[in-house]
């Protein structure tokens, strides 16, 4: 499977100027062959957690015309958003087939508390992860790098390849880097961290988005610059690694 994670800089809350962005992506990501497209926290917006407006659920106009992104150009994608179910808020991710229709939905477990992100909004439940083509993929959130049990759920359902799409400060890119190898040789997995670029209201970004393989080594990085960045994952190799050097992890 040819994975596209595009680095983008976000339009501040202007949702319609961000789908125009992620279809010319979706184009690009087409013609050079990948099969699924993932983009950073919250793309349609913008990452803020103390910001609740233009809050959406997924049946809203937005998320329809992703849907309709994803049909046009036969590809599947992972979009963030701000989810408003019933009287709580969420910080969500979906996938998305190349039919439209939903492959799953992940509302991120670990809030940025040393932002304020967990007085704006509820935390999520529980990993979600699906199939596509020959991949079992799995979602985290950003700060959910931090913590090793997420990660823990993951391989014990067998996934493959991780999706991590962020909003991670220039200032600590360093930990962005460190953590997405660190969870990738402890899991045996491939980990995907597409971040955001450019400076937003919150905070400043340089892109670096990272793809490690399941020995812990960068096989693909992002410039400081928008950006698409492929890489073809083979999820034989996390499945040979896991059999010729087996950890057995400790479960809780």
């Amino acid at each position: 499977m040819i994975l596209c994670l595009a680095q983008v800089s976000p339009y501040w809350n202007e949702p319609k100027r961000n789908l125009k962005k992620m279809r010319d992506c979706a184009a690009e990501a087409v013609e050079g062959d990948a099969s699924f497209l993932v983009f950073p926290e919250q793309c349609l917006t913008g990452w803020n957690p103390s910001d609740d407006s233009l809050a959406t659920d997924e049946s809203g106009e937005n998320i329809s015309t992703i849907r309709e992104i994803a049909q046009d150009y036969s590809i599947g994608i992972l979009g963030s958003f701000r989810e408003k179910d019933t009287d709580k808020l969420y910080n969500t991710c979906i996938a998305i087939g190349t039919d439209g229709k939903t492959l799953s939905k992940y509302r991120k477990i670990h809030l940025f508390s040393p932002g304020g992100e967990d007085n704006m909004y509820s935390p999520g439940e529980s990993p979600c992860f699906f199939p596509y083509d020959s991949c079992l993929l799995g979602i985290a959130i950003c700060y959910d790098l931090r913590f090793a049990s997420v990660f823990q759920a993951y391989r014990d359902a067998g996934i493959n390849l991780m999706l991590v799409p962020s909003a991670w400060p220039a200032a600590r890119i360093k930990h962005f880097h460190l953590f997405t190898r660190s969870r990738a040789l402890e899991f045996q997995t491939f980990v995907a961290s597409v971040n955001t670029v450019g400076q937003t209201p919150v905070d400043s970004y340089n892109g670096g988005s990272c793809i490690a393989g399941p020995d812990g080594t960068v096989r693909a990085m992002g410039s400081d610059r928008e950006d698409l960045i492929f890489f073809e994952i083979d999820p034989l190799e996390a499945e040979t690694i896991r059999k010729e050097f087996p950890v057995n992890l400790e479960k809780k």
